[in-house]
């Protein structure tokens, strides 16, 4: 993980203006189509952007339930001026979570399976998902039919979805219809034209709503691509 908020202040203003009229925080999805263009990096670093500037605490949510990858990049202090995760809360905010478990779990075995944790110098939450409290057998995915996200938007400033890449995971295809916009990261040089446009397309068709790319690896590191000019 790499700190890119300077690169990224023009998308922040960008995506302030075009999400200002969500009902309740916005919720912004970064992605990919392909393994590896930094999608953690942007996320984390768009969501310290955003914490600097909101009234109310931000949350990152990480989809990738195996690694908690951006968690661990706060872990290790991926930014110069921003501390480490804090103690964990309890995340399951007293409703329905984003994700389900089979075989269902035996009665109060669910409890803090998703935390949150306070990140040190910013009003931001990062959320750690605790595989190792799963049952032997258990498997995890993801629901598209969950209060969660609209009991999250009540109490926070604005909420960033780190999602893994459409190469790895569907995660963000199954929650590409709650956000209010979805943000493809891009690394110059390798990702082709036609491999954005089909991910771009198949998010368009679960009901997602992509507002451009951000590409990685340029000279200015992060340059921003709406879709009124890509």
């Amino acid at each position: 993980m790499r700190d890119l908020r300077e690169d990224l202040d023009p998308v922040w203003r960008s995506l302030r203006r075009r999400l200002s009229g969500a009902d309740g925080a916005p919720i912004l999805m970064f992605t990919s189509a392909l393994l590896g263009e930094g999608v953690t990096s942007m996320a984390a670093s768009f969501a310290c952007l955003a914490a600097r500037r909101s009234d109310k605490p931000v949350w990152l949510v990480d989809l990738d339930l195996r690694q908690n990858q951006a968690y661990r990049g706060f872990e290790r202090g991926f930014a110069r001026d921003v501390g480490a995760p804090g103690r964990a809360y309890d995340a399951s905010l007293q409703t329905t979570p984003f994700f389900r478990l089979a075989p269902p779990p035996r009665s109060g075995r669910a409890a803090k399976l998703l935390t949150a944790h306070d990140v040190e110098g910013l009003p931001l939450l990062v959320t750690r998902f605790r595989g190792e409290r799963l049952e032997k057998g258990q498997k995890v995915a993801l629901s598209a039919t969950s209060d969660w996200w609209q009991t999250l938007r009540e109490m926070s400033g604005w909420i960033i979805i780190d999602a893994p890449a459409l190469q790895r995971s569907a995660a963000a295809m199954t929650l590409a219809a709650i956000a209010d916009g979805i943000i493809l990261v891009v690394e110059a040089d390798r990702t082709t034209p036609r491999q954005i446009a089909n991910a771009r397309a198949d998010l368009q068709e679960k009901g997602g709503q992509v507002l451009g790319a951000v590409m990685n690896q340029v000279k200015s590191d992060a340059l921003w691509l709406d879709r009124r000019r890509a």
